[in-house]
């Protein structure tokens, strides 16, 4: 048998034995991917938090006797600062200015009904991680007080033990569909912490092997298609047995986003690191610059500013751009302003002049030129998301100063002008990563994204075929181990 003809047969056995177990998992993978269009992961997005704090009153409040970048929001029914400090986030009493202390089972419980007071609170512990807190997000927080809410609609809240505040939301309907979605997409029966590297490989190496049983089945069904002239039988396709002919067919049909939606699922676990940035990143602190003056510190004239300007806060944020204070307000609905020192006083503005931001950025690399670009649209790697997505819920406000550095990886730097903040930070090889994982699992183009249900029917549609071929494949992968049972 000469060489042409060992690798023909070779790639027939690859495709027939891997599908045996492949197809399975495949089936699962198309079909909890239909869900996850609809229901994600629970997560707390911040407009979710913000919805859910009271309005700040314009009174005093003592800063807080520690060090580090600070909020001041409401935790345990009261104005509260949370402070970030090198042993992880605390919060302070803005009444007093002193700590509040360990967050017990009873201050959990009453945050909980709080935050969610439609349901009535049960206390269920202190938890590490369990199958809804896989975030490294939540790391921080760890160990959380799960707490569960009975009535309608019913769900678990899980509080964290840093500051009291609830950080995660899982409604009982989210979980149950959760199963048949992104917890078994992402066979996360398998995984007990954040970081796992035995899960992350278990998932590498399945989605592999399942990229070559695609891959191999269309080379297969190319092989097996008659394009020119037809079998004894009058068709195309030599099978004339109705499951091996559907699939054949169905293969041919859908092969193309089978193979390219397996494969992206590969690229969504970065193997190896390949996408991961390979320079030291932006340098955050450096853009913020020297946290020296303190002309904002008082809160009550930043709150009766912005109460003059029609803005009713609900959480404070202070923050340096190239060593100027100024706080980032935000409202119940999510909405931001910015507060400065101005030469008449407090100045309350919906977003940053570009050219400070810019000069300022400079400092993220600073050996490095740049080339900046205001966009009023979002671009390719720049853009919103529903709740519901992968990466939905990340703030992604217009305008954008996006910054190219002409740095050996290619870094750009996209800077949200409302709120002065580097929010998203790709090297070249991140980019990569973004068109083999997010565009081709996710279709996420803003102008894919813009046709809305014309996006989603073309998805399950492409969808219902994979699960066609994985569903054949099923039927003669155990037709199959009953042939070889029965032969021995």
């Amino acid at each position: 048998m000469d060489l042409k003809a060992r690798a023909r047969r070779l790639t027939y056995l690859v495709h027939r034995w891997l599908g045996v177990a492949g197809c399975v998992l495949m089936l699962a993978w198309f079909l909890s991917g239909i869900v996850m269009l609809y229901v994600g992961y629970p997560k707390l997005t911040p407009a979710e938090r913000y919805a859910r704090l009271p309005v700040l009153a314009a009174d005093a409040y003592p800063a807080p006797d520690a060090a580090g970048p600070r909020v001041l929001t409401s935790v345990r029914g009261e104005p509260s600062y949370v402070v970030s400090t090198p042993d992880g986030p605390r919060a302070w009493s803005a009444r007093t200015g002193q700590p509040h202390g360990a967050v017990t089972a009873q201050m959990a419980v009453a945050e909980a009904g709080r935050f969610w007071p439609a349901g009535e609170p049960r206390y269920e512990g202190l938890v590490e991680e369990d199958r809804w807190t896989h975030s490294r997000g939540l790391d921080r927080h760890r160990p959380l007080h799960k707490v569960r809410m009975d009535g309608e609609p019913a769900g678990v809240l899980y509080v964290s033990s840093a500051t009291g505040q609830v950080v995660l939301d899982a409604p009982l309907a989210q979980q149950r569909w959760n199963y048949a979605g992104a917890w078994l997409h992402w066979l996360y029966m398998a995984r007990d912490r954040s970081v796992d590297p035995v899960w992350s490989w278990m998932v590498i190496v399945l989605s592999g092997l399942c990229t070559v049983l695609a891959a191999s089945g269309a080379v297969v069904g190319v092989w097996r298609w008659r394009f020119r002239g037809r079998y004894k039988s009058g068709a195309r396709t030599p099978y004339r047995e109705a499951w091996m002919r559907w699939h054949h067919i169905a293969g041919l049909l859908f092969s193309a986003f089978v193979c390219t939606w397996i494969f992206s699922g590969l690229m969504s676990m970065n193997p190896g690191g390949i996408f991961s940035g390979s320079g030291p990143g932006p340098d955050r602190p450096a853009m913020a610059g020297p946290e020296h003056d303190a002309s904002l510190a008082d809160p009550q004239p930043v709150l009766q500013a912005l109460r003059r300007a029609g803005f009713l806060a609900v959480e404070l944020e202070w923050r340096w751009l190239a060593g100027e204070p100024y706080v980032v307000a935000r409202d119940a609905s999510a909405d931001s302003r910015i507060v400065r020192q101005g030469t008449a006083g407090l100045a309350v503005q919906s977003s940053w002049q570009p050219e400070p931001v810019r000069n300022a950025a400079r400092a993220l690399f600073p050996d490095a030129p740049v080339h900046a670009q205001v966009l009023d649209r979002y671009d390719a790697y720049y853009y919103a998301r529903h709740a519901e997505a992968m990466n939905g819920g990340a703030p992604r406000g217009l305008p954008v100063l996006r910054l190219d550095f002409d740095t050996a990886a290619a870094d750009r730097v996209y800077v949200d002008l409302r709120t002065g903040e580097p929010v998203l930070s790709l090297s070249r090889a991140q980019r990569v990563g973004r068109w083999l994982f997010y565009f081709l699992h996710s279709w996420d183009l803003p102008a894919l994204l813009d046709a809305g249900v014309g996006r989603d029917l073309a998805l399950i549609l492409l969808s219902l075929g994979g699960l066609a071929l994985s569903a054949t494949g099923i039927v003669l992968g155990a037709r199959r181990l009953g042939w070889a049972r029965d032969r021995q």
